[in-house]
C-alpha cells in the first residue's frame, strides 16, 4: 500500500522571485514547507545562478503546469564577450578567449539571425537526455556530445545595454525549450569573439510576472500563516491561455468523473480547440471542445465555490 502524503491539500499558484545560488528544486521544497502542502511542482527550471520568475503549482494546479512551461517567457541577461566557457556561463572553465570587440551596432545586426524560428544546439552542461542519461553528467565526467540541435522560435532579441567593452544586456522572449546560454555561446561565435552569460534574470513567463512575485525572504517570514496563503493565485491562473467554457450543472458532474460533459459554447472556441470548463465559479477540467461538450484530458478535483 503506497504512503499517504501528509500535509495539507492546498491548491494554487505562488509566483516566487528565486535568488542566485539555489536550484529551482529547493525553492519548491521550501514553498511546499512554508504551506505545508502535499503537492507542489514548478513550471520551468531556472539554472542556480540564474534569479527571477519561478512559477510553484500547489495541489492541483499542478495540473496546469504543462501550459506554463509551453508558454511565451522573457529573459534579461548579461553576456561577456571575448570569452567562452565549457558551461556556457561563469561556472564553467575558459576555454577560448579573443581581445575581438564588437561594436553595438555589429552586435545588433548579428541579433537578426538569432530572431524567429531557429535551430538551436542545448549546452554540454543541460538537462537533456542523451542515451537516457543527463548531458550534464556525462560532461562533468570529461565527455564531450553531439547534441541535437532542436527549433525554438525567438519572438524578440534586442541589446538593451552596453556597460562597457567586455559586457552587453540583452532582453529575449522566446518559445519553450530555450536556452539563453546557448545564445550567448552562439552570439559569441557568429561576432568572432567567444562570449557566455554572466548573468540571468527570467522576467515574466505565459501569465504571470515578477509584479506578483514573492521572495525567499518573505516566505520565511509569513511561513504556516494565513499571510502566505493570501498570496496563492487561484488554479485557473494557469489556464488563462486557454478559452473558458461554463459546464451546466449535469455537465460539471460528468466531467468529475472523467466523462464528456456540456458546456455553454464560447464565441471564439472552435471544434477541437483546447478549453477549461468551470463550474460556479471553479474549474472542473481541462480538454478539447467538441460539439457542444469538453472532452476532459485533466480534471480538477476542487470544490465548488
Amino acid at each position: 500500500m503506497a504512503r499517504k502524503r501528509k500535509g495539507r491539500d492546498i491548491s494554487g499558484w505562488l509566483i516566487v522571485d528565486k535568488p542566485a545560488g539555489m536550484t529551482s528544486t529547493a525553492v519548491v521544497n521550501k514553498v511546499r514547507w512554508a504551506l505545508e502542502a502535499k503537492k507542489a511542482g514548478h513550471a520551468g527550471t531556472l539554472d542556480p545562478e540564474a534569479t527571477g520568475l519561478l512559477a510553484v503549482a500547489l495541489g492541483e494546479a499542478t495540473k496546469t503546469v504543462p501550459y506554463i512551461t509551453d508558454a511565451t517567457k522573457a529573459y534579461a541577461f548579461t553576456i561577456r564577450l571575448g570569452q567562452a566557457t565549457n558551461t556556457d556561463d561563469t561556472e564553467g572553465e575558459i576555454t577560448a578567449q579573443s581581445d575581438l570587440r564588437p561594436t553595438d551596432d555589429e552586435i545588433k545586426e548579428a541579433l537578426h539571425g538569432f530572431v524567429g524560428e531557429i535551430m538551436q544546439v542545448p549546452p554540454q552542461f543541460s538537462a537533456v537526455k542523451i542515451d537516457g542519461e543527463r548531458a550534464y553528467k556525462r560532461a562533468r565526467d570529461g565527455e564531450e556530445m553531439d547534441i541535437a540541435a532542436r527549433r525554438l522560435w525567438v519572438e524578440e532579441l534586442v541589446l538593451t545595454d552596453r556597460p562597457d567593452a567586455d559586457t552587453a544586456v540583452l532582453e529575449m522572449t522566446c518559445g519553450k525549450g530555450g536556452y539563453v546560454r546557448s545564445i550567448a555561446r552562439d552570439l559569441g561565435k557568429t561576432l568572432g569573439c567567444h562570449a557566455h552569460v554572466l548573468t540571468l534574470r527570467r522576467l515574466w513567463s505565459g501569465p504571470f510576472d515578477l509584479e506578483n512575485a514573492v521572495t525567499l525572504e518573505q516566505i520565511d517570514a509569513e511561513a504556516r500563516t494565513p499571510d502566505l496563503d493570501a498570496r496563492l493565485l487561484p488554479v485557473e491562473a494557469g489556464l488563462t491561455d486557454l478559452p473558458e467554457l461554463k459546464a451546466t450543472a449535469e455537465g460539471a458532474t460528468r466531467l468529475r468523473n472523467g466523462n464528456p460533459g456540456m458546456v455553454f459554447a464560447a464565441g471564439d472556441v472552435e471544434y477541437g480547440d483546447e478549453a477549461w470548463a468551470s463550474h460556479e465559479g471553479r474549474p472542473v477540467a481541462v480538454g478539447r471542445y467538441k460539439a457542444g461538450e469538453l472532452h476532459p484530458a485533466r480534471v480538477f478535483n476542487l470544490p465548488d465555490a
